[in-house]
């Protein structure tokens, strides 16, 4: 799927859990719904790190990029170092490392981990990163059209407001994790749903997407999964524009309702 896609999908999805959490006993603080949302929705472009033309190769200027094309060689060394006799033959690292439930719970265990011993600069950091995803993802046309700066002095003064808030007693630094030393444990939750949902994304589409690395099935290590190809659709089309984001923002208005109590 294409970037709006996806971090819309990544910012429903998180509404959801927060109507989930709701309905289990564990509400959500509003500010962790919000500050969780615009997580989930920048990780959600996360996982295309490995691909040089995606929106985050763009995000950051030249430090993304080179990023990308370092990914990009990263995950298509270890796809060639682990692929089996079924897999086919590559010349590029997009939809390999990156899309794997592993990386999903290794970037969002080291999200928390920075968040717990960094302290407050880590924290300001990982909010900086996600929410300019989150502007490039959910806005992009605006995006397109302004200066990265701008962008940036966005995702920074809202991240410092937003950790403002957060900092409050109640506001949810310890929300779901309430021992002393654990607050801000929950920030690597979004983001590892924001690269899953990122997966499942892109299984719905022609290509599928090898979620279940390093567990083989059959001959493959990277295996694409996704539904019938039937089923499927390809990145950009009509079914991606006038389906299913307008789904996405339906779920994402129903699934913070829930979340509030509103429903």
């Amino acid at each position: 799927m294409m970037g709006p896609a996806h971090s819309l999908s990544g910012a429903a999805a998180w509404l959801g859990v927060g109507a989930a959490a709701a309905a289990a006993g564990q509400p959500m603080p509003w500010p962790v719904l919000v500050v969780g949302a615009l997580i989930c929705a920048g990780a959600a472009l996360a996982p295309d790190l490995d691909h040089k033309a995606a929106t985050i190769s763009r995000a950051f200027g030249p430090v993304s990029r080179l990023l990308c094309e370092i990914v990009d060689k990263l995950s298509y060394a270890v796809y060639q170092a682990t692929k089996m006799s079924g897999d086919k033959r590559r010349t590029g690292g997009h939809r390999t490392l990156t899309h794997t439930w592993l990386w999903a719970v290794l970037i969002g265990g080291g999200a928390s981990a920075a968040a717990v011993f960094g302290g407050r600069w880590a924290v300001l950091g990982i909010l900086f990163v996600h929410l300019v995803l989150a502007v490039e993802g959910l806005l992009w046309r605006a995006a397109r059209v302004s200066s990265d700066v701008l962008v940036w002095l966005l995702g920074a003064t809202s991240a410092w407001i937003l950790a403002g808030v957060l900092d409050k007693p109640g506001s949810g630094a310890d929300w779901l994790f309430d021992q002393p030393g654990q607050e801000y444990l929950w920030l690597g939750l979004p983001i590892v749903l924001g690269a899953l949902v990122h997966d499942i994304g892109d299984a719905l589409t022609v290509s599928g997407c090898p979620i279940l690395w390093p567990i083989p099935v059959g001959r493959k290590r990277w295996y694409p999964v996704g539904p019938p190809k039937a089923l499927r659709f390809r990145a950009g089309s009509w079914v991606e524009l006038k389906v299913l984001m307008p789904v996405f923002m339906l779920l994402g208005g129903v699934g913070g309702a829930a979340a509030l109590n509103f429903i």
